[in-house]
């Protein structure tokens, strides 16, 4: 086996995050993208995950599409401005996966029993897949049980943060032992700090 091919045949690691509550304001259904804003710190983590060797990438449920809120397009539009926020302070995704389905609302081809839409892990294995991921090695970060779950059903280690929807989802946590993180954080830095240290690579 040639060096070259030991590179390739490498898997590679990464940090999922979830958008509306994780790295972005949870503000509901996004139909105005102007409404997309940054929570504080949200930059800074995703710059340290860049700075890592982990991969960057987003895994949302945007089922506004299937119950007619607004078209995909605007979905796309929406993650155009949250790179560009990014940029502005030096961080950017490495992807993006988004489940526009929902399994009762809307019409087909959007409303559907799909398998990306979490807890469901299909956005999850797409990327292992696309990005030659080891699963066991990644990480998903995110404010709901669904978050946890998903991970757990990909075999990725989940991490819940108390932004968005997560002081009330943490409620549910007992509910449902599949469900657990492997930690608790304040928001995504504080999130994203704890996974890095575990590897050896603190954000400071």
């Amino acid at each position: 086996m040639t060096g070259d091919t030991y590179v390739n045949n490498m898997k590679r690691k990464a940090i999922f995050l979830d958008r509306d509550g994780t790295v972005s304001r949870e503000i509901g259904y996004m139909t105005d993208i102007k409404r997309l804003q940054l929570l504080p710190r949200s930059a800074e983590a995703v710059g340290a995950i860049n700075r890592s060797g982990f991969l960057a990438i987003l895994a949302t449920n945007q089922s506004g599409v299937a119950r007619g809120l607004f078209p995909a397009r605007s979905v796309h539009l929406a993650h155009a401005r949250l790179r560009s926020l990014l940029a502005r302070k030096g961080a950017f995704l490495d992807s993006v996966y988004f489940c526009p389905h929902h399994p009762r609302e809307g019409r087909p081809p959007f409303r559907m029993h799909c398998q990306c839409r979490k807890p469901h892990p299909g956005m999850l294995l797409r990327a292992a897949r696309e990005h030659r991921l080891d699963l066991k090695e990644c990480y998903m970060v995110g404010d709901s049980v669904k978050d946890m779950e998903m991970a757990r059903r990909a075999g990725a280690t989940p991490v819940m943060v108390l932004t968005g929807y997560g002081r009330g989802e943490r409620e549910r946590l007992a509910e449902s032992r599949n469900s657990r993180p492997a930690q608790i954080a304040g928001d995504l830095m504080e999130a994203i700090t704890w996974i890095l240290s575990r590897h050896g690579n603190p954000e400071r």
